[in-house]
């Protein structure tokens, strides 16, 4: 009976890691098919290859339109995650250390770009920024600073969620204790507080870059004509041509993101900090 039910647990064991094998390999396997797609030597896509090359990341880079997309996502990326920690810490402050009426539904309220559809949200903006160019003249469609207001809009949520999440997990009598020793609420704040949750801090910002990196919806309503990010330049190049050179691009997608987890994972527990 006792050999019977170790069998029994031994082959749970094994069918339990069989099924997380199975797992990660389906989430994996379309990184890895993007991958084998952006060395094909042959123009059309098809199966089996004709042979493989890397003379589809030489056509990447000559392409004035990836380059400078790329170029626009990044700063944009950029300004959105810095705007987006520096509106959201005030936020997640008052939602983590103050307790008043409606708290939960503030909360809620600063999540909701993750449940509204993000092409509402792009036609929303669209919308706004014309009635405040017509009402105030500021330049706000098609302008890099309206398309980054709308990408810090999609970094609110992930900001709210990972800072206040940290902040919760901080004990308040080490605020208390530098309080009541003379410091400032801002020293506090600054030296005592920030210090401890800089790993969700760190986290915030690396998913806030990478939402507002890879957006598309948004980012379609509000650029110009003469600017575009990364996305869309994929987006307008498949229009015209299907080749390996998309795969590459999107190769040199996984390999920034990827080594920017593995760069902050190094430093900050990511499992940690979410």
């Amino acid at each position: 009976m006792v050999q019977g039910r170790r069998l029994t647990e031994r082959f749970g064991r094994y069918g339990f890691k069989m099924a997380v094998v199975l797992c990660m390999l389906f989430i994996i396997m379309p990184l890895l098919l993007v991958c084998w797609l952006s060395v094909f030597s042959n123009t059309i896509m098809s199966m089996p290859p004709q042979g493989y090359s890397l003379k589809w990341y030489g056509e990447m880079l000559r392409q004035p339109q990836f380059i400078s997309g790329l170029v626009n996502s990044a700063l944009i990326a950029a300004g959105a995650t810095v705007g987006g920690l520096v509106l959201t810490l005030p936020a997640s402050f008052a939602l983590a250390r103050l307790r008043f009426r409606g708290r939960d539904t503030v909360l809620q309220f600063l999540m909701l770009p993750l449940i509204v559809p993000a092409i509402v949200i792009g036609s929303a903006l669209y919308m706004m920024f014309v009635a405040v160019e017509i009402s105030t003249g500021v330049p706000l469609t098609g302008s890099i600073w309206g398309l980054t207001i709308g990408h810090i809009l999609l970094t609110i949520p992930w900001s709210v969620r990972l800072v206040t999440a940290n902040l919760i997990g901080v004990n308040p009598a080490i605020e208390e204790a530098a309080l009541s020793l003379g410091a400032t609420p801002f020293v506090t704040a600054m030296k005592i507080t920030l210090p401890n949750i800089w790993p969700g801090l760190v986290a915030a910002a690396l998913f806030s870059f990478v939402i507002s990196f890879s957006n598309l919806e948004v980012s379609m309503f509000l650029v110009s004509a003469g600017e575009t990010t990364l996305p869309i330049a994929v987006l307008q190049y498949l229009q015209w041509k299907i080749d390996p050179t998309v795969a590459a691009i999107s190769v040199l997608q996984i390999v920034v993101v990827g080594t920017g987890l593995m760069l902050t994972n190094r430093f900050i527990s990511l499992t940690k900090a979410v």
